[in-house]
């Protein structure tokens, strides 16, 4: 009689209780030539902090594991990692870069609800992490700005550093930083040029993906033109073919490549939308 009063209290307790809701993360990934700081200096992550998300550090990936700069406080719900990558180097070594961070969040945060944002070429890194098996229960992929499909802009700085003799010391001596740093991005435009057989974006877009939410912000205003970099449709995750049919969305916001504040509550919003 006494265990069956303890186990009706512990009922009763328990629906007077309210569940205790599952936090989410969101781990922020950059574009080429950005950093972490460059999630800050948009206002994406201002602006996700007046929807109560918290900036719970910066991971960065190097020869002796990942190292933090752990932000303070850690007491909101919802969190905010931001990774801090190569983002001169091909798509493959920053995803390699990327996978002990998300083992990382995954170790700390068992269980929780993991939302991964890409900006441009951070959202192909991304899902090349995704279709590797490298995430661990992640819910949503959103990608903002991202050459799914490719860019003729990589095939042009290509072109414009693939002469030799005198004509590249010429470009050396005149070209300046700039072109010392197309010269090291040889890699990484290889890898987004527009998608052929045998590139990298080809291969990745017929591979099979996790069964999560996809949702991509494209640039460029009417009829999706995208903007100065990306193609609207190269930005569109329903373009690509292993996607289609799947649930995708795709969401026009903003003129510019770069990273705005608009972003921040169009990712809250897109989030409400996306809970299952």
């Amino acid at each position: 009689m006494i265990h069956a009063i303890v186990a009706l209290l512990v009922v009763w307790c328990s629906l007077l209780t309210p569940a205790t809701a599952r936090a989410d993360l969101m781990l922020l990934v950059h574009g080429y030539l950005g950093s972490a700081a460059s999630w800050e200096q948009g206002g994406v992550v201002p602006a996700l902090t007046t929807h109560g998300w918290e900036r719970a550090g910066i991971l960065r990936a190097g020869p002796g594991g990942v190292q933090e700069l752990p932000a303070p406080g850690r007491t909101a719900k919802n969190r905010i990692y931001l990774a801090e990558l190569p983002s001169i180097a091909p798509v493959s070594v920053q995803a390699d870069h990327l996978v002990p961070v998300l083992r990382l969040l995954a170790a700390r945060h068992p269980g929780e609800r993991l939302v991964l944002v890409g900006h441009s070429v951070g959202g192909v890194v991304l899902r090349l992490a995704l279709v590797r098996g490298d995430v661990v229960n992640p819910s949503v992929l959103i990608t903002i700005a991202s050459p799914h499909l490719g860019t003729p802009l990589a095939e042009q700085a290509l072109d414009a550093t693939n002469d030799w003799g005198p004509v590249e010391t010429i470009k050396d001596f005149f070209g300046g930083g700039g072109y010392q740093t197309l010269k090291v991005s040889r890699g990484l435009y290889l890898d987004i040029v527009r998608q052929h057989p045998g590139s990298l974006l080809f291969w990745l877009n017929h591979q099979p993906h996790p069964d999560i939410r996809y949702l991509s912000v494209v640039r460029g205003g009417p009829m999706m033109m995208g903007d100065i970099l990306v193609p609207g449709i190269s930005q569109d995750l329903n373009n690509v073919p292993a996607l289609r049919g799947r649930r995708v969305a795709s969401r026009l916001a903003g003129q510019g490549h770069e990273l705005v504040w608009p972003d921040g509550h169009l990712l809250v919003e897109l989030l409400k939308e996306s809970k299952p």
